[in-house]
């Protein structure tokens, strides 16, 4: 597998992805923000036309941009990882490979925000922590680098609302163990 920049914010990249196979697919279309991919090894990246069909060949895709406010820090906006291929560590491996890239740009931070504590705990792998903030959407606020020492502050965030009991018993089945080891990032 290889980990690539497909585009930058400023080169305007747009993706078609298929939505039964890649959550958060329409956020892919818009040309504001960068996109990176972890690529299929078997399958070269194919980007055909909206009217011929949907991109091919990626395993996991994040977008990201610079803050509005602060041009110091970067955002990660959204990581799907292809269906199929969930459960690898693949959206992690390709947030810490966007994270590097995005530093090497010149930022001094990477963040995203998170919504539900699977996507906290496959952040956390990639080296994010718990910056204390929450957005107005109920999501943490996560920062790259990070000694990830508030990782269960931001669980006990979680443990605090209103869960199913999968995530109930996901949640504190890793308060009791503890930050996760942090995966290399491709």
């Amino acid at each position: 597998m290889e980990h690539a920049v497909l585009g930058w914010p400023d080169e305007g990249p747009t993706l078609r992805l298929d939505h039964r196979e890649y959550a958060y697919a329409g956020k892919f279309v818009t040309a504001a923000t960068g996109k990176a991919a972890v690529l299929a090894e078997d399958a070269p990246v194919d980007q055909p036309s909206a009217r011929e069909g949907y991109a091919r060949g990626l395993l996991a895709v994040c977008s990201f941009n610079e803050d509005r406010t602060d041009p110091d820090t970067a955002w990660i906006r959204y990581v799907t990882t292809r269906r199929d291929r969930r459960g690898e560590g693949l959206g992690a491996r390709l947030a810490a490979f966007t994270a590097d890239r995005l530093r090497d740009r010149g930022y001094e931070r990477v963040r995203i925000a998170v919504n539900n504590p699977y996507a906290y705990h496959a952040l956390s792998k990639a080296g994010f922590g718990f910056t204390g903030r929450e957005t107005g959407l109920a999501e943490l606020v996560l920062e790259h680098p990070s000694d990830r020492g508030r990782y269960d502050e931001g669980l006990a965030v979680y443990a605090a609302r209103d869960l199913t009991p999968e995530e109930a018993a996901f949640v504190e089945a890793k308060r009791a163990a503890g930050p996760p080891p942090v995966l290399p990032s491709g």
